[in-house]
């Protein structure tokens, strides 16, 4: 694979798709020695870093990063040899890159973020009128992670509901879309907060789990047809209008959205009762990117910066503020699932794409 500084460059992978984005250089002192990092991250951190406060944060501490996005999971597809640090979604994909590093020690995980569910009012609304959701603001509710399993394992159509019928667009089987699980993280850890429920409340951690909740993961993801490889593309089609009524994203994106002045009318963020949260965490393969990975998890103004597109700065639950009526800035009532090794995940995903 060929990368140039300075030009995006996009590579077609087995299960993604990487596009180089190169953040830096600006108003840089010639006397001034800068370290450039070079890194691969997951798309849902691509904003962070191409954000000019956090290009300037960086290039006023000497560092000038060029950064390739993948999915999570599409990271081991990669021949990492010359980067600095691989930053998935999740602590699992990452656990996993470091063992083929060799990467010794504890992973730094700057931020994180819980998954939600995006839904249009409409869609909210009926879900919450026949017990597969409450609402605690026109803004935000819960959804009833069991109550929507019940749902997906019995096929229930928007039609078998109560109250569908002023709203022609809520057709077909309820559902929600989910990125593509062998390749990236958020869809990865949906099959993870699924199987969690459909596992009476234990990590699948075995054959026997993987049996048991295989019927049922499968319905979830075939129901979708194809599936975007990017929790970017998914949250940007919800957005725009296109496509299901329910989408399965960061918290992250929501805040981000919000945080850039838009205010939805239509949008309702639902906080599954089980849910997991994604731990972005670093795998440092250099000492350049080491010293990187620890200022993310220390310089305020970085952490700043974060909590500015929506991550939730570990030890600081307070950091995240909630404004609006549309986010939790505390997570109470939402238990969070421990998530399975990597290799049940993605004998999870490999089973439920069939």
């Amino acid at each position: 694979m060929r990368r140039i500084a300075g030009v995006v460059l996009a590579v077609l992978l087995t299960g993604g798709v990487v596009a180089a984005v190169v953040a830096g250089q600006r108003g840089e002192d010639a006397n001034t020695a800068t370290t450039t990092v070079r890194m691969v991250i997951g798309s849902e951190k691509a904003g962070y870093f191409a954000d000019p406060d956090v290009v300037e944060a960086l290039a006023a501490r000497n560092y000038t990063v060029e950064v390739e996005t993948s999915g999570s999971w599409a990271m081991r597809e990669l021949d990492l040899t010359g980067y600095d640090l691989a930053f998935p979604g999740s602590q699992a994909p990452a656990v996993e890159l470091a063992d083929r590093y060799k990467v010794r020690g504890t992973l730094p995980r700057p931020f994180y973020s819980p998954h939600v569910v995006m839904a249009h009012r409409n869609a909210a609304e009926v879900l919450a009128a026949n017990g597969l959701a409450t609402l605690d603001t026109e803004h935000r509710g819960t959804l009833k992670m069991a109550a929507y399993l019940d749902a997906g394992r019995d096929g229930r159509t928007w039609q078998q509901l109560d109250g569908t019928a002023p709203y022609g667009e809520l057709r077909g089987t309820v559902f929600i879309t989910c990125t593509n699980p062998e390749s990236s993280n958020s869809g990865a850890l949906y099959l993870a907060a699924a199987s969690y429920v459909a596992n009476g409340g234990r990590v699948v951690a075995g054959e026997d789990g993987l049996d048991r909740t295989e019927p049922l993961l499968r319905k979830l993801v075939t129901v979708q047809g194809a599936q975007q490889s990017s929790s970017d593309a998914v949250f940007r089609d919800f957005v725009s209008g296109a496509g299901n009524p329910l989408v399965w994203v960061y918290e992250s994106q929501v805040a981000s959205l919000l945080t850039d002045g838009q205010r939805p009318d239509d949008l309702v963020v639902l906080y599954p009762d089980t849910t997991v949260n994604s731990d972005h965490t670093v795998v440092p393969l250099t000492d350049a990117g080491k010293a990187l990975a620890g200022l993310l998890s220390t310089d305020e103004e970085l952490r700043r910066l974060a909590v500015r597109h929506g991550f939730r700065p570990q030890g600081d639950a307070t950091g995240f503020p909630s404004a609006t009526a549309y986010l939790k800035q505390e997570l109470t009532g939402v238990r969070q699932a421990p998530v399975p090794t990597s290799a049940i995940l993605r004998e999870m995903a490999l089973r439920a794409r069939g």
